[in-house]
């Protein structure tokens, strides 16, 4: 190699072996993980160009068996913070270390930050996925042979491959439905959640059956999970739906949103309109007026996970394709009208 060319990278071999990063790092490491076709694929493209393994920089990133990945799509939100962290502490407890990421709904960054992980040693990976052009990802993990499980959010059909495991949100927008309706409700909304996304699809579904089960007509009003869009649905309800009186919202924030914006236009909540919200996160109780909201236990949720990966590290039980956890409806001023 002359003088003024480049010594050839990992980040090259990567590339020429049609591989990730993650896997031609441990294919350096001799790793079990490696399927034998890969490994010799890998070896060739190191011929080929030439690379020297520098063994020594490569001792900084040895593999911790102790050490789980924890990948998130929007820590932003409560509810997706709140289940980390409870997760990360139950960990802790088993004598694990988490190390997070915030993909901020970016899928890309997630497959950066899923290969970094595996080839800095990561033993498993709990993944709340990002929804984009999520194959990158899971293919990366899958040729890594590490165990990983999708939480939260299912965006990679291979449940046999990535478990996946979620509150149940379809009998949680069934209940709100079921609560208000018997609260007198005469016309109910569902407002929030992306359109097209699985987890709105789920938590759309529950409001859906109940009402087609009364034979009353929907009202869906999709858009973005923030309280900034809740907050301007106050208004085009009030507006252009006069005669919508309750409200399932897709997640708390919204809720919250949708009760700033009532008390902008001095719509009463409880009476005027009855809202329902969707997790159940801390903050919720302790808003006016208190929010009802569908309880994901995302406290205990996060524990179940980390027992489940621990378990099948130490002891091989591999989770159950899927799994739903039971959720329930904590009622309070926003929807029974008791101020």
């Amino acid at each position: 190699m002359a003088n003024n060319e480049r010594r050839p990278t990992i980040v090259d071999v990567a590339r020429k072996a049609g591989v990730s990063k993650s896997t031609v790092s441990l294919v350096l490491q001799n790793s079990p993980l490696v399927k034998e076709a890969t490994r010799e694929q890998v070896r060739a493209a190191m011929n080929d160009m030439g690379y020297v393994y520098n063994r020594a920089a490569a001792k900084l990133r040895n593999a911790n068996p102790d050490l789980i990945g924890l990948v998130i799509n929007d820590l932003r939100n409560p509810f997706f913070s709140e289940f980390a962290t409870s997760l990360q502490m139950a960990l802790s407890s088993r004598g694990y270390a988490a190390v997070i990421a915030n993909t901020d709904e970016n899928s890309k960054l997630q497959t950066d930050m899923v290969g970094a992980m595996i080839e800095h040693g990561v033993a498993a990976l709990i993944i709340s996925p990002a929804y984009g052009d999520d194959a990158a990802t899971f293919d990366a993990i899958e040729r890594a042979g590490i165990p990983a499980m999708q939480v939260l959010r299912k965006v990679d059909p291979r449940t046999d491959l990535f478990p996946f495991a979620a509150p149940d949100y379809v009998s949680g927008s069934r209940a709100a439905t079921e609560h208000l309706l018997a609260g007198g409700a005469k016309r109910i909304a569902f407002v929030g959640g992306l359109d097209g996304r699985g987890v709105t699809r789920e938590r759309l579904s529950g409001y859906l059956d109940i009402l087609e089960g009364r034979g009353i007509e929907p009202l869906v009003l999709t858009g973005s999970a923030s309280r900034t869009f809740g907050r301007q649905m106050a208004g085009i309800l009030a507006n252009e739906h006069p005669d919508v009186d309750a409200v399932v919202c897709f997640n708390d924030q919204v809720a919250l949103g949708l009760l700033s914006g009532c008390a902008e236009i001095g719509r009463t909540v409880g009476s005027d309109l009855k809202i329902v919200g969707f997790d159940d996160i801390e903050e919720v109780a302790h808003s006016w007026p208190a929010l009802s909201s569908v309880h994901c236990d995302i406290a205990g949720f996060g524990r179940s996970i980390a027992e489940t990966v621990v378990a099948w590290l130490e002891v091989g039980t591999v989770p159950p394709r899927e799994h739903r956890a039971d959720v329930s409806l904590v009622v309070r001023q926003s929807s029974s009208g008791k101020h």
